[in-house]
């Protein structure tokens, strides 16, 4: 079969059309699980024929072993295995000699997260689109972000103007868990209103704020390593009268956060161990993700120091310029982008 879209592949699986074999990458891990559970409740697997586990803590030979053999009392069984980036040479090769012949009551689905590797596996590549479907989930970015947002909105009855949309994308940005959150959040604060078309008051006030500005945008750009937001609301904060030192915070805990992050994924730590030791919460996780777009180690050591001079300089009131000393600041962690 030819590779296909996420929104076709969610067609498909809604038509009950399943394939023995689903190959899902990309690093949207959101819609990756959203697409996981709708096969699941297609599947319906029982307790027997039901496995599931991340690949590089699998026993990948018992994991085949259960692909090859018939379900139990049920008409198909179904198999998970995330994260196949993480697997060896042999156990990948293993796993490609099962996807070249595939059992037809087996529903074997597999998650890659690494785009830039996933560009050298032909040989997986290419077993699973003989016999499964290959689909690719990138991050959503800007119209398609947008688009997510309206159909999502949508879906629970509600009808997003353009500038709701759009303050929805800025406030929160491209965390689709979330976005999802706050959606239902709209559709709580709408529940008993007649009229369901979602204003941009609408979002401010669904997220938790009265200003104009959401008081997370700030550090959602730098997570997000968004320069020239992070430059543009760092002088619409202070030139609103915002205190320097509050400003300063909104920038060194994301800054923090992502150095902890940096660090861990350098170590060779898993996504759901990162997870757990930086204390994020599950929205969160599109940060392990972006981890690699974050500056080295050594940038943000130097921001951090950045950070102890600007936060003591405003403290002891020997800055002069609040807006110059926090644009340094900016301009240090952003380097080179």
């Amino acid at each position: 079969m030819p590779k296909t879209t996420a929104a076709k592949l969610a067609q498909s699986i809604a038509k009950n059309d399943i394939s023995p074999v689903y190959l899902l990458t990309g690093e949207d891990l959101f819609r990756k699980q959203e697409i996981i559970r709708h096969i699941t409740a297609a599947v319906h697997p029982d307790d027997f024929n039901i496995y599931s586990s991340a690949a590089d803590k699998a026993d990948l030979g018992e994991a085949l072993a259960l692909a090859n053999t018939a379900p139990v009392f049920s008409d198909r069984r179904l198999v998970i295995l995330t994260g196949i980036e993480k697997l060896r040479k042999d156990p990948k090769e293993a796993l490609i000699r099962y996807l070249e012949n595939p059992l037809d009551t087996t529903v074997l689905i597999l998650t890659h997260d690494d785009s830039k590797k996933f560009k050298t596996e032909k040989a997986l590549s290419a077993a699973a689109t003989e016999h499964g479907q290959l689909a690719n989930f990138d991050e959503l970015k800007h119209e398609e972000l947008a688009m997510w947002v309206k159909n999502r909105l949508k879906e629970q009855g509600l009808n997003g103007t353009f500038d709701a949309v759009e303050t929805l994308c800025e406030a929160v940005g491209g965390d689709l868990n979330a976005l999802a959150q706050e959606i239902e959040k709209l559709a709580l604060y709408t529940a008993d209103r007649e009229d369901k078309n979602i204003s941009k008051e609408d979002v401010l006030a669904g997220v938790g704020f009265s200003k104009e500005e959401n008081p997370f945008a700030l550090s959602n750009a730098v997570q997000y390593m968004n320069k020239n937001r992070a430059l543009a609301l760092t002088d619409k904060l202070l030139d609103s009268g915002e205190d320097p030192v509050g400003v300063l915070g909104k920038i060194s805990y994301p800054v923090l956060k992502m150095a902890r992050i940096k660090r861990m994924v350098n170590a060779g730590m898993s996504p759901t161990e990162i997870t757990r030791a930086a204390g994020l919460m599950f929205w969160e996780s599109s940060l392990v993700n972006n981890a690699r777009h974050f500056p080295s180690e050594e940038t943000f050591l130097k921001t951090l120091d950045r950070i102890i001079e600007a936060d003591k300089a405003f403290k002891t009131s020997t800055s002069s310029d609040p807006k110059t000393t926090i644009k340094g600041v900016l301009l240090t962690l952003f380097a080179g982008k």
